[in-house]
């Protein structure tokens, strides 16, 4: 979910010593770079090396495929920028210059104009006057890709002016407020010019047969667009929408079907070309099968149209890519959660008729990532599980994975960086922070990832897609809850997941600071909370803070005039878990659209303005980017006289500008308005 090429030097860098690499590369407006280690590379075998080259080229080649979903204008803006950057010969130290680079190295960052968390465009810093002479200043023949049949750079800056300065203009990526056209309030490109929330809506509603058990996911790989007045889709495949980058995709997947590690990878693989080749979405869900069956392979990987937070109405899927292997010693916890899904799924605190009376094919593992692409990339997730499809779930299981090498990464990188010592209400918590804090966030993405996605089941007739926009905030919440729930349980020490009954308090008490308070550090002064994940934290933090008040269970406290958070009875949190789980299975499978609304815009949605303020000054004290991203490792091949591939070599030396630079010239493969 959420991720190469042959580099310039053959050369690596040795195997860092985690306490001699550098993991911070960048720092710009509210955004850190980081690097993330690829451990235990070298120990893999040179096909498994081969693979794992030519996936990541895979990867990379669908560069600009998400770019164009998330804006049309994006690609547009994206290359001018490049342009003048590479180009530009005026004074490169001047204010405007630094401006512009830091509006770039956000577009990069975004995949687009927009914040890649907020959703908001962001403005640039530098003027409308410098822009045009920027460009004007460079020869009109750097542009030729970019200009449209007949278009003069007039032309093209009048086109981009009120898309890049004007913020009425494309406001916001992904709208999810209430009661509006969420189609038409949304700047992302799944939708064609003109084409209404309600005409999507009836659109898909006459596809979808309530009596199909395995329905495909309608419209999950297309652009539904209004030509002549009428609706149609335009779908991504080969010689359809996006064909040039899909070949250039295929083509490698096709180098990795010849070294796949066994016939199981080379039926994935192959399925998956068929599915780029067609467009098919029955052949998706069967590729989709084949994938979740292959739990023996050690290299693995995402490539496709994957997931619809993007998509306002939940339905439509970015695309992204992940290439990674398992991380076989780490991975021995998510294999005892695995073994004990069943046991996990009949004592979960919902109603017993939404269990899932026998839980199949729950693999979990975590891993390590080796590339990242896509909405995977700059910014990542640091759990998945897939595939999406709820009946391929209910019949074949899921993939859950951690990816422990992106964890490692910001752990890293934030050590003594003061935080905890500003919102952390004593040392108490400090402590239990500082001692437990790595292993039990990644026990709870385990939980989250491997057994909440998976957990529980739809009733007969229920569409998937009932729950509209804030269906993907209560599944989130749904897998979040499933976590925290069992992060108390006594079973988590009996199989040895947490060293003692204490440990789980770590994780409680982050997660209920982080949802009602320091979360607020990513969003701007005045504003609501749209991002469906931060919906989920606040909304489970405040129900269980107004649910638990007459018992004190979370309490707020002032200091010196400052805000805290403390837990005063752990036990009763846990219930209060408990019974809010039940409370948004029941909305799940039941597709009760009023009850998510209503639970999702209660709790999830308004920010305490004032709290928020005092946030973001307390914050601003430390130096601190609220989000980050990432470079990925450089691979190389390294052959012998005879052309022979002897070896792949990774490093690490590669910047963020120079990444983003090479991925542009090397991997730019669709038309600037596809």
């Amino acid at each position: 979910m959420s991720y190469m090429m042959i580099a310039c030097s053959a050369e690596r860098t040795a195997s860092p010593n985690i306490k001699d690499f550098k993991y911070t590369v960048d720092r710009f407006a509210d955004i850190e770079i980081l690097r993330y280690r690829v451990p235990d590379f070298e120990k893999l075998s040179l096909k498994q090396k081969e693979l794992i080259y030519y996936l990541s080229e895979a990867a990379l080649e669908g560069h600009d495929i998400f770019y164009d979903q998330n804006n049309k204008y994006n690609l547009c803006i994206r290359r001018t920028f490049e342009t003048i950057y590479i180009n530009y010969k005026g004074d490169r130290k001047s204010t405007d210059f630094v401006h512009l680079t830091t509006y770039l190295k956000r577009v990069w960052l975004g995949t687009g104009i927009h914040h890649h968390y907020s959703e908001d465009k962001f403005i640039p810093e530098f003027s409308e006057k410098f822009f045009e002479e920027a460009i004007k200043s460079i020869d009109k023949k750097q542009f030729t890709a970019i200009l449209k049949s007949g278009q003069s750079l007039d032309d093209l800056i009048t086109e981009l002016k009120p898309v890049i300065f004007n913020p009425a203009v494309y406001p916001k990526r992904t709208n999810q407020a209430a009661d509006v056209d969420l189609i038409q309030t949304s700047a992302n490109n799944y939708y064609g010019d003109g084409v209404t929330q309600a005409e999507a809506e009836v659109f898909y509603g006459k596809m979808k047969n309530p009596n199909d058990s395995t329905p495909v996911s309608y419209g999950l790989n297309s652009k539904l667009i209004k030509e002549n007045g009428v609706l149609m889709e335009k779908t991504y495949k080969v010689d359809g929408l996006y064909s040039q980058a899909i070949v250039k995709i295929v083509g490698w997947l096709e180098k990795a079907a010849t070294v796949a590690e066994n016939d199981k990878q080379k039926e994935v693989i192959n399925s998956l070309i068929e599915f780029y080749k067609t467009g098919s979405l029955k052949t998706y869900d069967e590729y989709s099968i084949k994938w979740v069956k292959d739990v023996v392979s050690l290299v693995d990987f995402v490539n496709g149209f994957t997931e619809s937070y993007g998509d306002p109405l939940g339905m439509k899927a970015s695309w992204e890519s992940l290439v990674n292997f398992k991380n076989v010693e780490a991975t021995k916890r998510t294999e005892i959660i695995s073994a004990n899904a069943q046991w996990f799924e009949d004592h979960s605190p919902i109603d017993p008729k939404f269990r899932k009376e026998k839980v199949k094919g729950v693999s979990a593992k975590v891993i390590t990532v080796a590339i990242l692409a896509g909405d995977c990339y700059p910014a990542t997730p640091i759990g998945i599980n897939l595939p999406n499809s709820n009946w391929i779930r209910h019949e074949y299981g899921s993939k859950s994975v951690t990816i422990e090498n992106i964890t490692e990464a910001y752990d890293q990188a934030s050590l003594g960086n003061g935080f905890a010592e500003e919102f952390m209400w004593s040392d108490v918590e400090r402590k239990r922070a500082k001692d437990f804090a790595s292993l039990t966030n990644n026990l709870h993405t385990d939980l989250h990832e491997c057994l909440g996605h998976g957990s529980g089941k739809l009733l007969p007739g229920v569409d998937p897609d009932a729950l509209k926009a804030y269906g993907s905030t209560i599944e989130e919440a749904r897998a979040d809850l499933f976590g925290l729930y069992y992060m108390g349980d006594p079973k988590t020490v009996e199989l040895g997941l947490l060293p003692d009954k204490e440990v789980y308090k770590a994780e409680y008490y982050g997660y209920i600071l982080n949802g009602l308070m320091t979360q607020l550090t990513r969003i701007q002064p005045g504003k609501n909370i749209e991002e469906a994940h931060m919906r989920n934290r606040q909304l489970i933090a405040s129900w269980v803070y107004e649910k638990g008040k007459n018992a004190n269970v979370i309490e707020i406290k002032k200091r010196e005039g400052e805000t805290f958070v403390l837990i005063n009875d752990f036990k009763k949190l846990r219930i209060l878990f408990g019974q809010l789980l039940a409370e948004i299975q029941h909305i799940k499978s039941t597709g009760d659209f009023a009850g998510g609304k209503k639970l999702v815009e209660t709790y999830g949605v308004q920010v305490d303005q004032k709290l928020h303020v005092e946030v973001l000054d307390r914050f601003k004290k430390l130096n601190l980017a609220p989000y980050r991203g990432f470079v990925n490792p450089v691979y190389s091949l390294l052959k012998d006289e005879s052309g022979n591939i002897t070896d792949v070599k990774v490093s690490y030396d590669e910047n963020y500008i120079d990444q983003h630079l090479r991925y542009a010239k090397d991997y730019s493969n669709l038309p600037t308005f596809p």
